[in-house]
């Protein structure tokens, strides 16, 4: 009996040990409650550019009123012809243009966010209203016919995400045996077949984008080489803690601040303050550039997504000074291998 016992004893440290593995799911439960119920749970505009057409001061006067009504949500000017209207619309200098009159109409352009059209439409449909008058919505920049919500952008860059964040902890864990350089290499490669994925299933697959796909993909590849970079640099010092760390820069601040589901103009400030330099927004707003506004702002967001790249290299290379400091290091255990994997949660 006692024999019995000693062979079902607990092994000391046994339940610390296990708390301490647990600490990083729950972990990840509360950033990814904390960031993605900070950033959607509430939209609300500030600032959101809207304009009133008409060079008279009725259209002054009529601009100066919503202003004082929205107070900081709104920023009204006047444009003075519709056509100036729209041309500021496809240069999302605005978001919304109301045209008064018996007939009033609001000029929206989805393809930017159809979830700002929305908000905007709710704004001038009152304001139409007050003159016992239907409101026209026309749509000046439509959205491809694959992608009525205007979301599939969006969740190509969830697929690209998912597909280089979940490969550092093999390229990372397993590859810690290979030089730094080579890693970097694999990185890159795996980078390009990830893009590959994503920009077949965007185009081809499924119709999400159907305009500017070779550009798409090469945006893919690169905002997907800065994530493997920066996250199999980083497993040198983090080990497995590294996936936490990943999910935090690129799922939890990254698909939040990307301005796929709302524009700056709809979130919090510390999301729309994120949404000027982080890699996902510099892809999701150089992707739909590409794709329904001749290219409008690509070169400003092929820069954020360089710039990502540089600072992976730059980790990576911190990694590899690292390394040639300590003693060669051990092939990890497939156990540690496949409890990394199975800490990854898709989005």
């Amino acid at each position: 009996m006692s024999t019995s016992r000693a062979a079902h004893a607990t092994p000391p440290g046994a339940l610390r040990h296990l708390l301490a593995h647990l600490a990083v799911p729950l972990l990840m439960c509360l950033g990814m409650g904390l960031a993605y119920l900070g950033a959607f749970h509430s939209p609300e505009p500030h600032e959101l550019k809207v304009a009133v057409v008409g060079s008279g001061q009725q259209s002054q006067l009529l601009a100066q009123g919503l202003k004082d009504k929205a107070g900081e949500a709104l920023d009204v000017r006047t444009v003075a012809t519709r056509d100036a209207a729209v041309a500021e619309l496809n240069d999302q200098e605005i978001y919304g243009a109301y045209v008064p009159g018996d007939a009033p109409e609001l000029l929206v352009a989805k393809a930017g966010s159809e979830t700002t059209a929305t908000a905007v439409q709710g704004v001038f449909t009152k304001a139409a209203a007050t003159q016992n008058a239907p409101l026209k919505v026309t749509d000046v920049a439509p959205l491809s016919a694959g992608d009525p919500t205007g979301q599939g952008i969006f969740f190509l860059l969830v697929a690209l995400s998912i597909g280089s964040y979940g490969s550092v902890a093999v390229i990372g864990g397993v590859g810690a045996v290979l030089p730094v350089r080579l890693r970097a290499l694999l990185g890159l490669g795996t980078a390009l077949v990830v893009s590959l994925i994503g920009t077949a299933l965007a185009g081809p697959v499924f119709h999400l984008v159907d305009r500017g796909l070779a550009g798409v993909w090469a945006l893919s590849w690169l905002y997907s080489a800065g994530v493997l970079w920066i996250g199999i640099g980083l497993h040198t010092f983090l080990k497995r803690m590294t996936t936490l760390t990943v999910m935090v820069l690129f799922v939890m601040l990254n698909f939040t601040s990307s301005g796929g589901i709302f524009k700056p103009e709809l979130q919090p400030g510390f999301f729309a303050a994120l949404h000027s330099f982080w890699n996902g927004a510099g892809f999701v707003e150089g992707a739909r550039g590409l794709v329904y506004f001749d290219g409008l702002d690509v070169g400003r967001n092929v820069l954020v997504l360089v710039l990502w790249a540089v600072a992976g290299l730059a980790v990576m290379g911190l990694a590899a000074v690292a390394e040639r400091r300590r003693v060669a290091p051990a092939p990890v255990p497939e156990p540690e291998l496949e409890q990394e994997l199975e800490e990854i949660v898709p989005a």
